[in-house]
């Protein structure tokens, strides 16, 4: 079996891959995944042992023979490989963009595209078909681009949802801290549903401009296939005006494990 981990600025989604119960013999799936608090003060120990604890609470019998990690927090990454190693006695692959990958970088400066973004393109290229647009709704909202020829083409990083409302608490004297919903109109006529609007509607008209305008780009209006992940996607749906394509909680795990395969 396989252990995915994805290592965000917030959460770590960690996913276990194996041969299901349904399906070809030969075809693994994910099995279960945890999300839990990314926390630079715990310790390679407690790492180690809130996954091994996760891992018998499900499984009477499992035996992991590989990882794979993505992090945007570096040394997060160092501390669950160490763990994994310590408590489970497996290696880990640290995804970067000098692993082998399914698609080529074409940035100024490759070593600039994170990890996570890197899985989501992968799943990408492997799912659907292309030009893709991946948009990751986690703390910050970033588009990422593969092209008809299988380029990464860039991105679009973005203030994600709970960041804006945060903002919004912190650098005024008058605006609550608010629970991210989705606004029933765009005139709100209170505080808490303006700054909704604000923020949800805002950020939706934001994406669906940014679609255009990459599209535009790629020369494929209104033809590329969009791809939506993140916590905080299902918030926005309803105000888009775009068609979300596939929606995909699962998205990044699913590309940890695509580059498992090709670099094992």
């Amino acid at each position: 079996m396989l252990l995915a981990v994805d290592i965000g600025n917030t959460h770590t989604n960690i996913g276990v891959f194996g041969k299901g119960l349904n399906g070809p013999e030969d075809r693994e799936e994910l099995l279960i995944n945890w999300n839990i608090a990314s926390d630079l003060k715990r310790t390679e120990d407690e790492y180690g042992i809130l996954i091994l604890n996760l891992l018998k609470s499900v499984f009477n019998d499992i035996k992991i023979e590989a990882a794979v990690i993505s992090t945007v927090v570096p040394p997060l990454g160092e501390i669950f490989k160490g763990a994994l190693k310590k408590y489970l006695k497996i290696e880990s692959i640290l995804v970067s963009h000098k692993l082998k990958l399914p698609f080529e970088i074409d940035l100024d400066e490759p070593k600039e595209l994170g990890a996570d973004r890197i899985a989501n393109a992968a799943a990408a290229v492997k799912l659907y078909r292309l030009p893709a647009i991946v948009i990751d709704f986690g703390t910050a909202t970033t588009f990422d681009i593969v092209d008809k020829n299988k380029k990464f083409a860039g991105g679009i990083i973005a203030p994600g949802l709970k960041i804006q409302a945060n903002s919004l608490s912190s650098f005024t004297s008058k605006l609550p801290k608010v629970k991210i919903e989705a606004p029933k109109t765009a005139i709100g006529k209170n505080t808490i549903n303006a700054m909704m609007s604000g923020i949800v509607r805002g950020h939706a008209c934001m994406i669906d401009g940014m679609i255009k305008l990459c599209e535009e780009e790629l020369n494929a209006v209104n033809s590329a296939c969009v791809i939506a992940t993140g916590g905080f996607s299902s918030v926005l749906f309803s105000s888009l005006e775009r068609d979300i394509d596939y929606i995909n909680k699962d998205l990044t795990l699913i590309g940890l494990k695509y580059l498992y395969e090709l670099n094992k």
